[in-house]
C-alpha cells in the first residue's frame, strides 16, 4: 500500500502536468477528486468558487491574498471563456486601464456578454465579476485578446469611456492618447456613430498631449461629414495632467514618466530641504559604517529573515564560514546576512562616488547590478539557489504579498528600468530622486527576489546625493511602510510614503 508521502507525490505530479502548460487556475474536473482533495488539504490548491481551484503555497498563512491576486486575471479569462465562449469582453474602462499598464486588481470587474445575466459572482478577498447582459457585441475589429482577456482596442475604449473617467484616470488616458499616431480607426468609429460630442473632447485631449495634427484631422473630417463638432478640453481645470509620452515609447515608459511628474510636488512639499553634499566625506562614510548593524537587522527582518545582532556581528567579524561549517552553508538567514554585508560594501562605494559629486542617477544605473550580485552570491555559492539567479532582471511574473497591486509583466521591465534611471538622472532634487526612486523601483520589481533590499539601498545612495543621512526603515514599522507603498502604487497617493520616509529619516538622525 502506498504511503501518504507517495500519494501526495502522485497528486503533485498530476498538478505539475497542468502547471507545465502555464496554468495556475483549474476547473475541478481537470484533476481527479482524490488528487483534488489531497492537494487542497495539503495547501497546494485553494478553492476559488464552486468548480474552480487555483495554485497556492502550503506555507501561506490564513487570510493571505497573494495567490488570489496572482491568479486573478488568469481566472477571469478562463472563467469568462468557459461561461461565454468568445462572446464576451471587459468593459471599456477596464480595457483602457490595462492598455495603459495599470495592473491593479479591481474590486469589481465588469464583463459584457450576450449571455450575461446582470449577476454578480463574488470572488475571494472582496473581488467580484459582474456579467452585464449586452444584446449586441462590438465588431471583431474593435476587440483585442491579451493574455486570454478580451479587451476593447485602445481606440474603441477611448470612444466608449465617459468623460468623468477621463478626469479620474488622467495618467492612463494620457498614455493611450499619446500613443496615437494615426486617427483613421478612431475617425471611422466616430463617423459611423455620429459621435460629435465625443469627437470634440477627444480632439481636446489629443491637443493636450501635443497631438495637434491628429486633433485637427478629427475636427476637419467630422465637419467635412456635416457634423457640428466643438472642441472641448476634458481635463480643463485639472492640474495633474502631464503630456510627456512620445509616440514611440511603450506604455510602461509613459506611465513611469507621468507618475513621476504627477508625484514630485508631493515629495517637495513634505521633505526638508537638502543639506547639500557634506564637506567631510570621510565622516559621512564613517557614519554609514556605524549604522550598518542597525540597517542590516531591520532591512533583513522586513523581508522575513530571522536575523539576530549576534549573527550580523559574526558575519562582520568573518566568523561565518560556510566552507568548513555545514550549519553556516545551509543557514538561509546566515546566507542572507552575508549577502547583505557584501552588497552593503558595494553600496558604500556608490555612496562615496555620489559624495564626490558624480551624477547619482548614473551611479545607481551603473552599480545596482553589482549590488544585486553581491546580495545573492553567498546563496549561489552554497547551492541554495541556482547560479542563473545572478543573470539579472526577471523573466517571469512576480507578486507582492497581500497587495492588489501587480508589478508589470516581465517583458515590460526591460523598457521600464532604463526609463527609471533616466528620470533619476534628470531629476534636480535629491529628495524626489530618493523617494520616487525607491517607490518606482519596487513598483517595477525588476528582480525575482531582493527588490525591497535593493530599493532601500538605492534610496540611501540617492539621499546621500543631497547630504541627507542614511535612513533605516525599521521592522517595527513594516506594516505602515508596506501600506504606504500600496497607497502609492494603487492610488498614486505619495503623501503617506513621503511622510513615512521623512519620519524614518528623523528617527535615524536621533540615533546618530
Amino acid at each position: 500500500m502506498a504511503q501518504p508521502n507517495e500519494k501526495l507525490a502522485a497528486s503533485l505530479a498530476a498538478l505539475h502536468d497542468l502547471q507545465r502548460q502555464g496554468q495556475h487556475v483549474f476547473r475541478s474536473g481537470e484533476l481527479s477528486r482524490v488528487h483534488r482533495d489531497r492537494l487542497v488539504k495539503s495547501g497546494f490548491l485553494q478553492p476559488v468558487i464552486k468548480g474552480w481551484l487555483m495554485s497556492a503555497s502550503p506555507s501561506a498563512r490564513p487570510g493571505d491574498s497573494t495567490a488570489w491576486y496572482a491568479s486573478f486575471w488568469e481566472f477571469c479569462a478562463a472563467y469568462c471563456t468557459q461561461r461565454f465562449g468568445t462572446n464576451w469582453h471587459l468593459s471599456p474602462e477596464q480595457s483602457l486601464l490595462l492598455h495603459a499598464e495599470n495592473t491593479v486588481v479591481p474590486t469589481q470587474t465588469i464583463v459584457y456578454s450576450r449571455k450575461g445575466h446582470n449577476n454578480t459572482t463574488k470572488l475571494p478577498f472582496h473581488t467580484s465579476i459582474y456579467d452585464l447582459k449586452q444584446s449586441q457585441l462590438p465588431p471583431r475589429n474593435q476587440i483585442v485578446v491579451r493574455d486570454g482577456l478580451r479587451l476593447f482596442s485602445a481606440d474603441a475604449a477611448l470612444l466608449r469611456v465617459p468623460e468623468s473617467f477621463l478626469r479620474r484616470n488622467q495618467i492612463e488616458v494620457q498614455i493611450v492618447l499619446s500613443g496615437i499616431t494615426d486617427v483613421s480607426n478612431l475617425l471611422r468609429m466616430l463617423l459611423d456613430g455620429g459621435h460629435s460630442a465625443i469627437a470634440g473632447r477627444l480632439a481636446g485631449g489629443l491637443r493636450r498631449v501635443n497631438k495637434s495634427e491628429q486633433a485637427d484631422e478629427i475636427l476637419m473630417t467630422m465637419k467635412a461629414a456635416g457634423y457640428d463638432v466643438r472642441e472641448s478640453d476634458p481635463f480643463e481645470g485639472e492640474q495633474n495632467f502631464f503630456a510627456i509620452r512620445a509616440a514611440e515609447e511603450t506604455p510602461i515608459v509613459g506611465r513611469l514618466k507621468a507618475m513621476w511628474a504627477a508625484s514630485r510636488e508631493t515629495v517637495l512639499k513634505s521633505f526638508p530641504p537638502a543639506p547639500g553634499l557634506p564637506r567631510n566625506k570621510k565622516a559621512y562614510l564613517s557614519e554609514v559604517d556605524e549604522v550598518y548593524k542597525n540597517d542590516a537587522y531591520h532591512s533583513l527582518s522586513i523581508e522575513g529573515f530571522r536575523v539576530s545582532p549576534e549573527l550580523i556581528e559574526r558575519v562582520m567579524s568573518g566568523k561565518w564560514d560556510p566552507r568548513h561549517h555545514e550549519a553556516d552553508r545551509q543557514n538561509r538567514d546566515a546566507l542572507a546576512a552575508r549577502g547583505y554585508w557584501q552588497a552593503f560594501q558595494r553600496v558604500k562605494l556608490s555612496v562615496s562616488k555620489t559624495l564626490g559629486g558624480e551624477n547619482a542617477g548614473v551611479i545607481v544605473k551603473d552599480d545596482h547590478r553589482e549590488w544585486y550580485r553581491e546580495l545573492f552570491e553567498p546563496s549561489v555559492a552554497s547551492g541554495l539557489i541556482a547560479a542563473s539567479a545572478l543573470a539579472g532582471y526577471r523573466n517571469d511574473a512576480v507578486y507582492l504579498r497581500n497587495s492588489r497591486y501587480v508589478p508589470p509583466r516581465w517583458e515590460a521591465v526591460r523598457d521600464a528600468m532604463p526609463a527609471l534611471f533616466h528620470l533619476i538622472q534628470e531629476e534636480p532634487e535629491a529628495s524626489v530622486r530618493a523617494v520616487l526612486g525607491h517607490w518606482l523601483f519596487g513598483y517595477i520589481h525588476p528582480y525575482p527576489d531582493g527588490n525591497g533590499r535593493m530599493a532601500r539601498f538605492l534610496m540611501n545612495v540617492l539621499l546621500a546625493s543631497g547630504g541627507y543621512p542614511w535612513t533605516v526603515v525599521r521592522v517595527d514599522d513594516r506594516a505602515a511602510y508596506l501600506h504606504a507603498l500600496d497607497r502609492a502604487s494603487i492610488n498614486l497617493d505619495l503623501e503617506p510614503f513621503t511622510s513615512f520616509i521623512v519620519k524614518q529619516m528623523q528617527a535615524s538622525l536621533k540615533k546618530t
